[in-house]
């Protein structure tokens, strides 16, 4: 097989396979013993009519075309691993040329593929750059932020017979609107106020209500078919439980620790606080690095790439292609294609890879965060074929620890940082660290939830 490259723009390319009939002619051999085995010839038992009468009957060209149907997704894809190109759409193939169609052997399958790939991406020298964080500075408030977050798992849910507070855990029955017609209601759902993971304006309109008192506000939706739409709603709070904490004494360190005192304990939690402050560190470090990448590494954007995902989120959305929502959208499309494409070619650059361990790891975190069992999440996405964005997402953030390696960090105070402990951990990434603290808090609610059953 023979390619060749042709630079119709700085993110597209025209390829250029051309493959002897030798390659194909098992293929060919293949095609003609499945069109023997679906059609009958007289004098012939099914599948034994040889070549000669099947291109009588139905044409060479047809087999011919069947053949190259087949083989040409691998000769495409061999073509773009032996030519290194980072393709990011699918291609627009034009067969050129086939072999022989007169039944004699020999002639070539040409075909060209035009395609939008990753344009060329030169990273500056980064041995020169400083950043600057926060100072790594924990007060006795941490601590006590940590005891009680502790506390909370330990704590029980009692009901109250109150207005509900910032903080209360209540039952809901909620209801959306749009023009007069319901769109969507729940139920029976536990909600955490103050927690902002469902709709704006939730908390605002149930602070200070009663159990049973129905609150209306207006808020725009998160997802479904209506999602970004201004909606109203009604929401009832059918009970209010607020948090039972135990005392922060001798006792509630024995049984939330391995320490005898609440002193010992807090003197561990101190400990943990300040590990905590060094890895935001490492994190806000990590982030500066990729703003100063952003702002010091120009390159071409694939318009076709653009395009084509703003074709999609309209059509979502039930829009028309010429919609002016897709005006509104294509800057953050833009933004975060720029990224995809900065960081993947810094994972190159830095020979970054992904351990199946890492990936586990990753989707436990997802599936704690998003409350979905594991084993259904790991399904779910094995299904939807998920797990190469999974691991193209992971990539991107050890893409960055990686080149964080190569700079010089330094506090407010001008004190040079030792990342070294952070530098080596591929979970030191915002998303791992903000799965694992929605894990933590929906443990906690867990834990108050069963305590308040028993």
């Amino acid at each position: 097989m023979k390619t060749e490259v042709e630079n119709l723009e700085p993110t597209r390319v025209k390829l250029t396979v051309e493959t002897p009939y030798e390659e194909i002619a098992p293929a060919i051999d293949k095609a003609y013993r499945e069109v023997a085995s679906q059609i009958n010839i007289p004098g012939f038992r099914k599948g034994k009519a040889p070549k000669q009468i099947i291109d009588q009957r139905v044409g060479r060209g047809l087999v011919l075309e069947q053949a190259v149907n087949e083989v040409l997704p691998q000769l495409y894809r061999d073509a773009v691993t032996e030519q290194n190109l980072a393709v990011l759409s699918q291609p627009t193939i034009d067969v050129t040329e086939i072999p022989n169609a007169t039944g004699e052997l020999g002639g070539n399958l040409i075909f060209t593929a035009e395609v939008d790939v990753r344009p060329e991406i030169v990273f500056p020298d980064l041995s020169d750059v400083e950043l600057s964080v926060d100072n790594a500075s924990v007060s006795d408030d941490d601590v006590e932020e940590k005891l009680t977050e502790l506390r909370q798992r330990f704590g029980s849910l009692v009901g109250v017979d109150r207005a509900i507070q910032d903080g209360d855990f209540v039952t809901i029955d909620l209801k959306a609107e749009i023009d007069g017609e319901e769109i969507d209601s729940v139920s029976g759902v536990s909600y955490e106020v103050g927690s902002g993971s469902m709709l704006e304006g939730m908390d605002e309109a149930l602070i200070g209500a009663e159990a049973n008192e129905e609150k209306s506000f207006t808020t725009k939706l998160l997802g479904g078919e209506h999602a970004g739409e201004e909606a109203s709603c009604t929401i009832t709070a059918t009970a209010v439980k607020e948090r039972d904490l135990p005392e922060a004494d001798d006792e509630f360190a024995e049984l939330a620790s391995e320490f005898d005192t609440i002193d010992e304990l807090r003197e561990d939690l101190r400990v943990q606080a300040e590990k905590d402050a060094a890895s935001a560190q490492a994190l806000a470090a990590r982030d500066k690095l990729l703003d100063h990448l952003r702002e010091t590494v120009e390159f071409p954007l694939p318009e076709g790439v653009i395009d084509a995902e703003i074709a999609e989120h309209l059509a979502q959305e039930g829009k028309d292609a010429d919609d002016e929502h897709g005006k509104e959208i294509r800057p953050d499309i833009e933004n975060a294609l720029r990224d995809q494409l900065l960081l993947d070619a810094l994972a190159e650059k830095h020979e970054v890879g992904v351990e199946q361990n890492e990936l586990i790891e990753f989707m436990m975190m997802t599936a704690q965060q998003y409350g979905i069992d594991p084993n259904q999440f790991f399904s779910g996405a094995a299904e939807s074929g998920q797990i190469p964005a999974f691991m193209a997402e992971i990539r991107r953030n050890k893409s960055l620890i990686a080149a964080l390696k190569e700079v010089t960090v330094k506090d407010e105070d001008g004190n040079e940082l030792d990342l070294s402990a952070f530098l080596g951990n591929d979970d030191a990434s915002e998303e791992s660290a903000e799965s694992a603290e929605s894990a933590e808090s929906a443990d906690s609610a867990d834990s108050a939830e069963e305590t308040d059953e028993k």
